[in-house]
């Protein structure tokens, strides 16, 4: 049992809908570039594209505490592999995911104001994140 309101649910379950739509575009487009950790399936496999294949997307609500934009859902985008990836190909991809995310998220919450900032070394969703 949950004991979160389901608007909120609601909300990032639409936030999964984004992330796993650009992680598929991700697979296609860098997938074959680094071997998969060896404890990682292959894309396609489960289901879940954020529990296979080499990229992993996500974003986590945080309070904003300490923060320059305040509360927000901070966005996480993880390689799955044992390579060194060079820094430059890392800001790349991290680049590309801002990108789609500031594309998208019109699209799916063409209700609320929301944006995509740059808190220190992260990027956050912010905005208009009432549950009313």
């Amino acid at each position: 049992m949950s004991f979160r309101d389901h608007r909120v649910r609601l909300f990032e379950k639409k936030l999964k809908v984004m992330f796993d739509r650009i992680d598929l575009e991700l697979e296609e487009e860098w997938g074959e570039t680094y071997p998969l950790h060896p404890a990682r399936p292959a894309s396609g496999t489960y289901g879940n594209p954020q529990d296979e294949g080499l990229f992993s997307l996500g974003a986590s609500f945080s309070a904003g505490y300490g923060s320059d934009h305040g509360r927000g859902y901070v966005m996480e985008v993880r390689l799955a592999t044992l390579a060194q990836v060079p820094h430059n190909e890392v800001e790349k991809i991290r680049e590309y995911v801002v990108t789609r995310v500031k594309e998208i998220l019109p699209e799916l919450f063409g209700d609320r104001t929301l944006e995509v900032v740059r808190d220190g070394d992260l990027f956050k969703i912010v905005g208009d994140l009432s549950i009313s």
